[in-house]
């Protein structure tokens, strides 16, 4: 399990913006310098309104954005349907894609209120030529978005509904954790029955059977975008959830020196 120590704390002291920037993958990697560079690309912080678009699919995207707080979504809208295909929380870059691929195949949208800080695509080239060091971790933040929109893949073929909305619960639990983020009795989110939906693929219907499943399995109880869980390893297991994915911990974690 991630953990809050005094040079976690003293990072969000001395880097406000960009403190949980890999906090608990790469960040260990990093020297004082690097920190300090990447806090001083972030040119604006801007505060958003629940359900804002910050980025719109087709756009031409001149900035990027790292999430301060709150959490966001990636969503793709067809005929009348929101489909959720990923999420974001504290210290991601939230459309790192759009410096390379300049137009998004998908939205990016605020989950509640968001605070954002933004980068310009000509810093951003700046860094790739500057500093390799920091630009390699730039491409692992965006490949680790890559592995966990695999896993939602492989979660949703394989897994019943209850177990896939108790996967996505065990995810962002473990991803809070690395960021000092997560209680371990409550999970709280901005979070509405629909969008926990347009995450699974389900309908709102059957989103709230497996929601009432897992509680009457008393393994977890939702109220109002709470999540409340007595033990989150009987969730895990429930869920099939194995954290290695999200490069953290396990077999996949990286412990090796990063230059």
């Amino acid at each position: 399990m991630a953990r809050t120590d005094q040079s976690d704390r003293t990072d969000l002291v001395d880097f406000p913006t960009t403190g949980n920037f890999l906090r608990g993958r790469l960040r260990q990697h990093f020297d004082r310098d690097d920190q300090s560079y990447i806090e001083e690309l972030i040119q604006e912080e801007r505060v958003f309104s629940d359900g804002q678009v910050v980025m719109e699919r087709a756009q031409f995207a001149t900035i990027s954005a790292i999430l301060v707080d709150g959490f966001i979504f990636r969503t793709i809208e067809q005929n009348d349907r929101r489909f959720i295909v990923g999420l974001n929380v504290p210290g991601d870059f939230v459309d790192l894609h759009a410096f390379a691929l300049k137009r998004l195949d998908h939205n990016v949208v605020t989950a509640g209120n968001c605070k954002l800080g933004l980068v310009s695509h000509d810093r951003l080239d700046e860094t790739m030529r500057e500093r390799p060091k920091i630009a390699r971790a730039m491409w692992f933040a965006t490949l680790l978005d890559a592995a966990v929109h695999r896993k939602w893949i492989q979660i949703l073929e394989q897994l019943d509904a209850p177990q896939c909305v108790a996967h996505i619960f065990c995810e962002l639990q473990t991803r809070l954790e690395h960021v000092g983020r997560a209680s371990q009795k409550a999970l709280r989110t901005p979070f509405k029955q629909f969008d926990i939906a347009d995450m699974t693929g389900i309908s709102t219907v059957h989103a709230n059977r497996a929601i009432v499943a897992l509680k009457e399995m008393g393994l977890a109880e939702w109220r109002r975008g709470t999540l409340y869980v007595n033990d989150w390893q009987k969730l895990k297991e429930y869920a099939r959830f194995e954290a290695d994915y999200l490069y953290g911990e396990g077999a996949l974690k990286l412990s090796e020196p990063f230059e």
